[in-house]
């Protein structure tokens, strides 16, 4: 007996063209790393020279990883969407596609006077992708009308509690870097960003245990 094909998935057009923006904004970031400019010196000496932009392109480039991995996995559990949903979904893009600017600009400002500011606003880009991240995902979970029904109250708790620390220790970095200390925000959020690559990060399950709840979809 041939099977009836099922029907495409309600969000699969809002998961392409996401995928698209975060390839997009990806790969802006290498293209922003340009060549050490003509001067004197070895070569070796002006690549060391701009270890700055080394470190942002990384940062942001597994930032933007993070949030693309967490972005799938939530919309593993959304079945279907609304125009609520699609206009916090392109809010979390247009924070995601600015996060090449703000990495350009902290790169070039490590070392001047206007470091703090520039460092302030790489944060702040941070803080506003896991804030609409989050809110993304709560709008989605009211009322639980885009939920597939696999998706248990547990499992929702406990994916709020694991995505709302980002919004927490982005504005910890936000708040070293208003203090002055550019190069700590910096190295700060390079540790974020590592952090929450790891595939073990399981700090909302330090806090609250649902055993057989799988929010990795």
């Amino acid at each position: 007996m041939e099977s009836v094909p099922r029907p495409a998935r309600e969000t699969s057009r809002v998961e392409m063209f996401s995928d698209s923006v975060f390839a997009i904004a990806m790969t802006l970031l290498g293209f922003g790393l340009g060549h050490p400019s003509h001067g004197p010196g070895p070569l070796s000496t002006r690549l060391i020279d701009a270890w700055p932009s080394y470190l942002a392109f990384f940062t942001s480039f597994v930032t933007i990883g993070i949030v693309w991995i967490n972005h799938h996995r939530l919309f593993t559990h959304i079945l279907r969407i609304s125009h609520g949903l699609l206009l916090w979904n392109g809010l979390l893009l247009m924070f995601v596609t600015l996060i090449p600017f703000t990495s350009g600009l902290v790169a070039d400002s490590i070392g001047r006077d206007d470091a703090r500011t520039a460092a302030g606003l790489y944060s702040a880009g941070f803080v506003l992708t896991t804030m609409s991240f989050n809110l993304l995902w709560r709008h989605a979970t009211r009322h639980r009308r885009l939920l597939d029904r696999h998706v248990t109250p547990a499992m929702v708790h406990r994916i709020n509690l694991q995505y709302g620390f980002g919004p927490l220790f982005y504005l910890a970095t936000f708040a070293v870097a208003v203090a002055g200390g550019a190069l700590a925000s910096m190295l700060l959020n390079c540790v974020l960003a590592v952090f929450f690559a790891l595939p073990a990060f399981t700090l909302a399950d330090a806090v609250l245990e649902t055993p057989g709840d799988d929010v990795s979809g």
